[in-house]
């Protein structure tokens, strides 16, 4: 009876080292992981020059007038559905982040021209190596985003610009507005996570997207302007290259 009592606790010491040891199924098929993060987004932008498409001085071509996009942070969502142990499919979202758009090249005086917010969910499907039993698991992938625009605002003095100061110098007050067109964008991504837990796991992805954005900017003069032979309204065209690379640190939970 006491060899009995004695070996008890060394049994149930060793069934608690035993479920240590035993393999942690972190990801395999029909599981569904939760991520919340931080995007962090580095356009690698070009643009064209800015285009009169009507009103006065309509076809006129400013091959210096330039813009740059600023980089962008914002909180990101991310949902993963694993349909086989290494196939896997998620859905991209989050706040949308605010970029900055800055003169370059002949419009580099104004500083900063505008600022609008880019929504961009995205679908991608990815390939899982190693099997739900490793620790370390890096996949690829590759999807599409859906991108689109809102919130675009022009500053004050690329307004006066876009509202007569184009045309004549001396033709101040004008107004403009501006909007941006939505596109369809591929995206491909690399990336790895690290199970801590049966549940919770650490995530890192970089992903790039190939996109181009219209913009068309409508410029409304003055009475003034519009006395002195100025239609009263300019519209200007142009187009920005984002292609950003995206990174994205994770926190994942299953369920």
């Amino acid at each position: 009876m006491k060899k009995q009592a004695t070996l008890l606790p060394k049994i149930a010491a060793l069934s608690v080292l035993a479920a240590f040891a035993a393999p942690v199924m972190a990801q395999q098929a029909g599981d569904n992981i939760v991520s919340a993060g931080w995007f962090h987004i580095v356009p690698q932008d070009s643009s064209t020059g800015i285009t009169v498409a009507s009103g006065t001085g309509a076809g006129t071509y400013t091959s210096t007038a330039h813009s740059a996009v600023s980089n962008g942070n914002t909180l990101g969502l991310a949902l993963t559905h694993f349909f086989t142990d290494n196939i896997a499919v998620t859905l991209d979202g989050g706040i949308p982040p605010e970029f900055t758009l800055y003169g370059k090249g002949s419009l580099a005086s104004f500083g900063e021209i505008g600022n609008a917010k880019q929504w961009s969910p995205a679908v991608v499907a990815k390939y899982y190596f190693g099997s739900p039993q490793d620790k370390f698991r890096p996949f690829v992938g590759a999807g599409v985003s859906y991108i689109t625009y809102s919130d675009v605002h022009l500053s004050n003095g690329f307004q006066q610009y876009a509202g007569g100061e184009s045309v004549n110098s001396a033709l101040t007050g004008g107004t403009a507005s501006a909007s941006l067109s939505s596109s369809v964008a591929p995206v491909i991504s690399a990336g790895a996570t690290y199970n801590l837990t049966d549940r919770l796991s650490i995530g890192l992805s970089v992903s790039y997207l190939k996109f181009k954005t219209d913009a068309t900017i409508t410029g409304n003069t003055t009475a003034t302007a519009q006395a002195a032979g100025v239609s009263s309204t300019i519209v200007y065209k142009t187009s920005i290259t984002i292609n950003p690379v995206v990174s994205f640190v994770s926190l994942g939970y299953k369920f």
